[in-house]
C-alpha cells in the first residue's frame, strides 16, 4: 500500500472521529444569534468538504441575560446544537472543562462565543490537523500594536516568569482558541488537578503542535470583562496553577537580601575597627527592617497562594455543576420544523 493511500485512509479515519466546537457563554446574549449563524455556516462548509460530522457545544457559565435560552433555540442546520448551563458563574477555565467533558466526538475546539475568534478560521485549524497530522493546533495573536504599552509589557513579563526554567514553554500570545486531536483532547481530560490552566495543559501534554497566527474581529457587542484586576487575577491563577517560578523567585530573592545584608554587615565591621566611625543609626535600621519585613509578607502571601491550591486539590470539589443539558441533532430539528409547518397547516 502506498503512503498516499495509507495518508487518506488516517485522514478518512480522522474525520469520522468527528468535531465538537466547545463555546463558552457568559452574557453574550446580544451577539449570539449571529455568532451560531457564522459558526453554523462554516462547519456546514466543513462537512461538506470533509465529511466531518461536527456539533457546537454552548456552556452557558452562569449569565445573567439570556444566554442560554438563546442558545437553546438555536438551530441544529451545518452541526448538531448541544447546550450546557452551569448552577452558577464557575469561571472560564470550568466552562472549557464542563464542554471537554460532555463532547461526543472526538476532536474539539475551544472557541469564545464574542466573535473575536473568526469561524472562517476553523477550516485551516482543522487543515493542519486533517491533512498534516498535528495533534494541537493553537492560534496567537500576530500582533498587539493597538493594545497599551503596560498590557504588553504585562504579557511579555508574563510568560517570561512562566516559562522560566519550564521544561513545556507556553507559546506567547497563544489563546484558547485551538484544536486539538481526538488523542490530545482524551489526554487533556486524564488531568486530574481542579485548578486548571489551559493554554499550559495544552502545551504540556506535548504531541505535534503548531501555531496559526490571526487578526483577532473587533468585538461583536459590549465590552470585555476582563479588566486590569481579572487579568492580574487570571495571571496569578496560572502562575500558581502551572508554574513554581514565584517560588524560585522568592527563594532567589530571600538569597539575594541574605548576601546583601551580609556586604553591608562587614561593611560596617570594616569601618568600625579601622575608622572608627560608629555604627548607622535609626533611619538605617528602620529602613533595612521595613525592606526586610516586606520582603517576607510578599513570601508568605506567594506560599499561602500554593497552600490554597493545595487545599483546594485535597477538598476535591467538583469544578462545576450543570443545571440543565439539552442536544438538538439535525434530525430532531428537521422533525421539530416539520411537526411546527403541519400544526401551522
Amino acid at each position: 500500500m502506498t503512503g498516499n493511500a495509507t495518508r487518506q485512509m488516517s485522514v478518512a479515519d480522522a474525520a469520522k472521529a468527528g468535531l465538537s466546537v466547545v463555546v463558552p457563554l457568559f452574557n453574550e446574549a446580544a451577539g449570539l444569534e449571529q455568532f451560531h449563524e457564522k459558526l453554523a455556516e462554516a462547519l456546514g462548509r466543513l462537512k461538506a468538504k470533509r465529511g466531518l460530522n461536527c456539533e457546537i457545544v454552548y456552556v452557558d457559565d452562569g449569565s445573567s441575560d439570556a444566554s442560554f435560552k438563546l442558545a437553546r433555540g438555536q438551530p441544529a442546520a451545518g452541526a448538531d446544537v448541544q447546550v450546557l448551563s452551569l448552577s452558577r458563574n464557575f469561571g472560564k477555565e470550568a466552562a472549557l472543562m464542563a464542554g471537554l467533558q460532555h463532547i461526543r466526538f472526538g476532536a474539539v475546539l475551544f472557541m469564545d462565543g464574542d466573535g473575536q475568534h473568526p469561524p472562517a478560521l476553523i477550516d485551516t485549524l482543522a487543515g493542519h490537523w486533517l491533512d498534516g497530522g498535528y495533534d494541537v493546533v493553537y492560534t496567537a495573536k500576530s500582533h498587539r500594536a493597538s493594545e497599551p504599552m503596560l498590557r504588553r509589557f504585562g504579557v511579555k513579563g508574563f510568560y517570561a516568569l512562566i516559562n522560566w526554567r519550564s521544561r513545556a514553554k507556553i507559546p506567547e500570545d497563544a489563546g484558547d482558541f485551538r484544536l486539538l486531536s481526538p488523542r490530545a483532547a482524551d489526554a487533556l481530560r486524564q488531568m486530574p488537578e481542579r485548578n486548571r490552566f489551559f493554554k499550559g495543559l495544552a502545551t504540556w501534554i506535548g504531541y505535534r503542535q503548531i501555531r496559526v497566527d490571526y487578526e483577532p474581529a473587533l468585538r461583536a457587542h459590549g465590552k470585555t470583562t476582563w479588566n486590569l484586576t481579572s487579568l492580574i487575577g487570571l495571571s496569578i491563577e496560572g502562575l500558581t496553577s502551572f508554574s513554581v517560578a514565584p517560588l524560585r523567585l522568592a527563594s532567589l530573592l530571600g538569597v539575594l537580601l541574605a548576601a546583601v545584608a551580609l556586604i553591608f554587615g562587614a561593611a560596617i565591621l570594616f569601618e568600625t575597627v579601622f575608622y572608627g566611625k560608629s555604627v548607622p543609626g535609626y533611619p538605617s535600621l528602620v529602613v533595612g527592617l521595613m525592606v526586610i519585613g516586606g520582603v517576607q509578607l510578599i513570601m508568605i502571601g506567594i506560599v499561602g497562594e500554593y497552600i490554597g491550591k493545595i487545599l483546594s486539590e485535597i477538598k476535591a470539589r467538583p469544578n462545576y455543576f450543570v443545571a440543565e443539558h439539552s442536544v438538538k441533532t439535525a434530525q430532531q430539528d428537521s422533525a421539530d420544523s416539520a411537526k411546527k409547518h403541519a400544526a401551522a397547516e
